[in-house]
Order: structure tokens, then sequence, then C-alpha cells
């Protein structure tokens, strides 16, 4: 080979402030891979040579591996750990770097490939990555073949040249060493080979599925060899299926691929400029019934669109991350401007038609998991389901029960938020407006306002029955045999330590005991006589929950003989099958809920606002006992001779003349039985399945 050295050269154009103003995200490490490899591609066909005898191999350089000379006994086994990449080589069979081509490199901005593309972004990206690159290659001139080399660096542009006749039994080849690849983008690139191959097909996928397919491309990583022809054959799921559309005028070529249910996460929408990827789209959301992988008789897939055009290939930013399109166009160029959005639309509408069967068959399925949902488990959504948008109800079939809870409540407060808003348009309406126009928004407003009512009746019917599965729950047998602790059935009749003034009514389940509970004017659960405001005890006792019901004005300033009375009203829960009943206030839970009472009283009651109720000594009181009837504790209430056992055995009843109180003891299973007979119609009425 004769040798000459041609005279350093350097770009024409500022290559500092064109670097610098060039952006690559560091996530984008392998984009000056992806455009080398393409670059190849377009070489293979300037030189005329089909797919089938084009090749390009990718070879991955690591730093050398680090050999130690001890053995570590620690060290787990298995593979060792990939050593840094610290380039990339890229060789193929095309036209090499000609004097045209070697001009249009050093000459930032060249049109010379425009027509492909080739905006002479890519060199200019290797740089953002690498430290330097450096080319070598072999060319036909003429009859001869000539090898050309140099190298390629931010700093001195183009260097090192030489162009020179080529050995006698050389062959057209050339080869592009990205060299020292910057941490900075490393550290967020693919590491495995496998991953960098699956990387470089998803980019560059259009060459696989177009017509005439891709050249022969294979990557190389030490021993281990990947094939892309065999990634493609691992990848696609079916035959991709090409298209033309019509935007406004324009044309627009649309590729429909069904990748295998491993390639992608998420359905999306590929724009493509110059032959190559530029920005995904999801599809999620945009196209009802679309929802996680799709099935057919192959298998799952994920469904990718492939949109192309010169429109696209004249809107792409320089770097190709994007478009300067923009997002919606308004007003008078409406009809002729095309934005994003337009293209979006008439893409989301072929692939409607692409995969109709499938989201067809979604769609049932969504709509029967929010039937089934709502029958079960959610009626207070039943009356208002008409007015939610079929759209809006256009769900994941594999969603949770959380997640469409979520839903269907989001669609609740829209509906809340739309009838609040329209009362005030009704009430702001002038005389005039009386017509029939109005009379028919009243009755719409009216209608709406009884849907959102029913839906409250019902979701507080449907709060009523979780809370009796969980109470039945609360007082089984936990895996190791042993039962819960009181306090967990405690708050879930009403929060421990808390009186009526610092929880909403909703949060006290009373109602398990007893309807008429509900109704109080002061209640308190496990909080010491002493602090509560409606007696003067000391006492430091806490009663699991006492409740004062009294009736201000009739009682105070009222002239009836027969006013209102006031009542006070104690329950004591105990643990399930608590078996240490016996003699005395502290094992006994009758007499300890008697003497809860008696210090009350003989602390004088008030109102809770502090007005004394006459003759609070002689208030009525009512004792109830939440506890397991186990043998100890029947012993107990049969000692209590004014207690009568019910008629069902599951509980004691009578009237303590001694302590002016009516005392009932109800064993859980009895309180359980008896709040699902007095909920029962309501249950049956929303279609909750009865137990």
């Amino acid at each position: 080979m004769s040798t000459s050295t041609a005279p350093t050269s350097t770009m024409p154009t500022n290559l500092h402030g064109r670097l610098r103003n060039t952006p690559l995200s560091l996530t984008s490490g392998l984009l000056p891979l992806f455009e080398a490899v393409v670059n190849s591609i377009h070489a293979i066909e300037e030189a005329g040579i089909s797919s089938n005898d084009g090749r390009i191999t990718i070879s991955i350089l690591r730093a050398p591996k680090q050999v130690s000379l001890f053995y570590d006994a620690s060290k787990k086994k298995g593979s060792d750990a990939l050593e840094d990449i610290i380039g990339f080589k890229i060789e193929d069979n095309g036209i090499g770097f000609t004097d045209d081509n070697m001009v249009s490199f050093q000459t930032l901005d060249s049109e010379h490939k425009v027509r492909k593309g080739c905006r002479g972004i890519g060199r200019l990206l290797w740089l953002k990555a690498f430290n330097q690159v450096r080319i070598e290659s072999v060319y036909h001139a003429g009859e001869r073949l000539r090898y050309r080399s140099f190298k390629f660096s931010a700093t001195d542009g183009v260097s090192n040249m030489k162009d020179e006749v080529a050995d006698d039994n050389a062959s057209a080849i050339t080869c592009i060493h990205l060299n020292e690849f910057n941490p900075r983008y490393r550290n967020y690139a693919r590491k495995t080979p496998k991953s960098i191959a699956d990387s470089i097909f998803e980019h560059c996928l259009w060459y696989f599925i177009r017509e005439g397919s891709a050249p022969r491309i294979k990557l190389f990583d030490d021993d281990e060899v990947i094939s892309l022809d065999d990634v493609f054959s691992e990848h696609m799921h079916s035959s991709a299926v090409l298209e033309t559309i019509s935007i406004k005028g324009l044309m627009f070529n649309l590729i429909h691929v069904k990748l295998r249910s491993y390639s992608l996460s998420a359905h999306s929408i590929a724009f493509c400029a110059d032959n190559r990827l530029v920005t995904e789209e999801k599809l999620s959301g945009k196209l009802p019934g679309l929802h996680g992988k799709l099935t057919d008789v192959d298998g799952e897939f994920v469904y990718v669109c492939y949109v192309s055009s010169e429109f696209l290939d004249e809107c792409a930013r320089p770097e190709r991350t994007g478009f300067e399109i923009p997002e919606s166009v308004e007003g008078l160029l409406a009809d002729t401007e095309i934005g994003l959005d337009d293209i979006r639309a008439a893409v989301v509408e072929r692939a409607k038609t692409q995969l109709s069967e499938h989201l067809i068959e979604n769609l049932r399925r969504s709509k029967e998991k929010v039937s089934k949902f709502i029958s079960t488990k959610a009626p207070r959504y039943r009356p208002i389901l008409a007015r939610i948008p079929e759209a809006e109800l256009n769900v994941d079939p594999e969603i949770s029960d959380k997640d469409l809870e979520l839903v269907l409540h989001k669609q609740y407060t829209t509906i809340e938020r739309e009838l609040i808003s329209e009362g005030h348009d009704i009430l702001t309406q002038t005389n005039s407006a009386l017509d029939s126009q109005y009379n028919e928004r009243l009755r719409s407003y009216l209608a709406k306002a009884e849907d959102l009512k029913k839906s409250e009746l019902a979701s507080y019917v449907s709060h009523r029955r979780v809370i009796i599965d969980l109470f039945e729950k609360a007082i089984e047998k936990d895996e190791d045999g042993n039962y819960v602790r009181e306090d967990l059935i405690h708050n879930l009749i009403m929060p421990m330590r808390k009186d009526s003034g610092e929880v909403f009514l909703d949060s006290c389940n009373l109602w398990l005991i007893d309807e008429r509970l509900a109704f109080h004017d002061y209640l308190a659960s496990d909080k010491p006589l002493s602090s509560n405001p409606i007696t003067g005890s000391e006492d430091g006792k806490e009663p699991d929950l006492f409740s004062l019901k009294v009736f201000d004005q009739p009682i105070l300033v009222s002239d009836e003989k027969n006013p209102p009375l006031a009542s006070i009203i104690i329950v004591e829960i105990k643990r399930p099958m608590r078996r240490d009943s016996s003699a005395g206030e502290d094992h006994d839970s009758i007499e300890q809920a008697v003497g809860y009472l008696r210090r009350i009283r003989e602390g004088k009651v008030n109102t809770t606002n502090g007005r004394p109720i006459p003759a609070s000594d002689s208030i009525p009181g009512f004792c109830y006992i939440l506890a397991d009837l186990t043998p100890q504790f029947e012993q107990r209430c049969r000692y209590h001779h004014d207690l009568k056992r019910t008629h069902d055995g599951l509980g004691y009843f009578g009237y303590k003349s001694n302590a002016n109180s009516y005392i009932e003891v109800i064993s859980f299973n009895r309180l359980v039985d008896a709040a699902k007979e007095r909920n029962r119609a309501f249950f049956e009425k929303l279609g909750l399945p009865a137990r």
C-alpha cells in the first residue's frame, strides 16, 4: 500500500458552537450508535447492494477485565459482572467515504444526503457521547479501491487525514470507531448485548418491516453474537400491515405492527421522520377498550403504529427528538394547517379499525366488570350509573376493586359538582325565564338530585353491610386459635378515647347495639370520667362507652307536665371468649357498668353547655354489656336475679331497681344476628348477597 498523508482538515463551521447547541439527554447515550447504524444502512443502499448482501457488524468494546491474583471465597458464584462499555465499532460494506461523502462529512448542514433524511446531526451526536471518533474506509474510486482514515473530535474536528491507494487484496469496507464513551452517558445506557440489540432493533424497526427489509446486522460482545434478524423474528407477532391515509390533503404512511408482549410495555404511536423513529406516544386512554396486553390465537401482543410522511420529515427538529408542529390549530387556519392532534386523531381511528375485534371484547369485559362490582360490592353507584358517560366507564377488565371504586367515586363527585352548579343557575333565574326551557332544566335538576340522594342512601346501607361483615370476622378465631382484643371491636363501634365533639357521626356504629343510640347529646369512648364535661365526677375510671341523651329546652324551660326524659347509657365491651368473670366490680361486667352509672350520678350531671339537669341522681340508666356467654360469665348473669335469659338463649335482660337502670347482656353472635335482621330488607333491596 502506498502511503501519503493528507493535510489536517477542520470543520468549516464553528464545531464547538454547534455541539453546544445540539441537545442529547443523558438517557439517550446510545442514540449516536443508532445513528451510525442507520448511516451504514444508507451506505449499503447507496452502493446498490441488496439487503441480502448488505452486512453490518457492531462490536461492543469493553474495558479490560481486572484479574485478581487472590482467591476470594466470599465472592458469590455465577457469571461475572460485565465490564464498562468504552466504545463501539460499526462496520459495513456500503459505499464508504468517497470524495463526495467526505466533503459532505466536513460540511455541517450539508444537503448531500438530505433526500435520505441525513441532516448531519449524527456525527455531532457522536461527539456528544464519545470523546473521540476514528474512521477507516476502503471505497471504490473509479476502477480502483482507495483507503481513507481520519480522526474526528470536538477539539480538532477532522484531523490526521490519510487518503491512499488500498492494498490489492482489500475489499470495500467502512469502520466507525466510537471511542471513550463519556461516563455521564454510559451510566444511563443499556449494558447487556441483548438489551442493546433490542434497542437497535426498536430504533431501526422501520427498515425491517419496510419493503426490501434491512441488511444483515449482527452484534458482537466478546464471544456472544446476536443477529438482528433473530431479534426481528423473536419480537414480531405477525406481519406488518401498511396503508396510506390523507389528512387535510397531505399523505401519511402508517405501518401497523404487532410485537410480542415482552417487546414493549405499552401500545403506542411511533412518529418517524427521515426513516428514523423520533417520538413515541402511549395509546392508553386514547382508544376505548385498549387496556394492557392484547391476545389473539398466537398469544399476547403489543400494538404499535409507525407514522411517516414528507410533512413529518420537514417538521422534524434537527436533532430528531421532536417536531415543530403545533399541538392544535384553531381559527382561520384550522381547515388547512395540520396540528399534532389532527394526526393523532386520524391514526387512532385507523388503529381502532385494525384492533376492532380485540377492542369489542375488552369493552364487553369492562362493562361486565363494572356491572358486577356495582351489583355485589358498590350498589351506591347504581342510581347514577346511567348518568356516567360510557367513555368514562371504559376501564381495564383487570382493574382492582380499589381502583374501580376510585373511578366511580370520581364520577360521583363530578355529578355532584354539576348539580351544585345547576342549582345555583336555576336559583338565579329571573321571573321572565319561567318558561318551558326553565321547567325542563328544573325537572332535570330534580331528577339528578334524586339519583344522588338514592346513591347516598345506598352508600349508607352498604357501609352497614361492611361493618357487620368486619364485626363478624373480628369475633372469630385467628389462624393461631386466638381471639382479637376488645379494642378492635371497640373501634368498630366507636373510635377509642374520643368524644362526640371529636368524631363524625359516620365514624360511629352504635346502631349495631341499638338504633336509638345514634341520637345523643354527648358521647364518650374510653375516656376517664374526670375528663367529661357532663359530670363533675373526679373518678379516673374509663367506661368503654357512655352517652347522655337530653333535650335542653324541654327539661330546663318547658312547662309541660311530661317533658322528654334524659337518659344515661353505658356500654361495656369484653374480649371475645373471655373466661375470667367472677364476683367483684373488677371482674363482673354487670357490676362494672352499674358502678360507672353510680359514679356519673354522684358527680351530678350537666348538659354539654354546662347547665345542671334537675334530679340527675334519678336519671334512668341503660347498661349494655357486649360479651360472649362463657360458662363463667353466664354464672355471673344468673347471680343477678333480676336478669332474665332471652328466648334465643343468647343474652340476658332486666331492670335493676336499686340502680334505676335497664340491663341488657348481648352476646356477640346475637349482636350480629340482630343487626343483620334489622337491615336485611335494605340489603335485599340493594341486591347485596346474603351471607
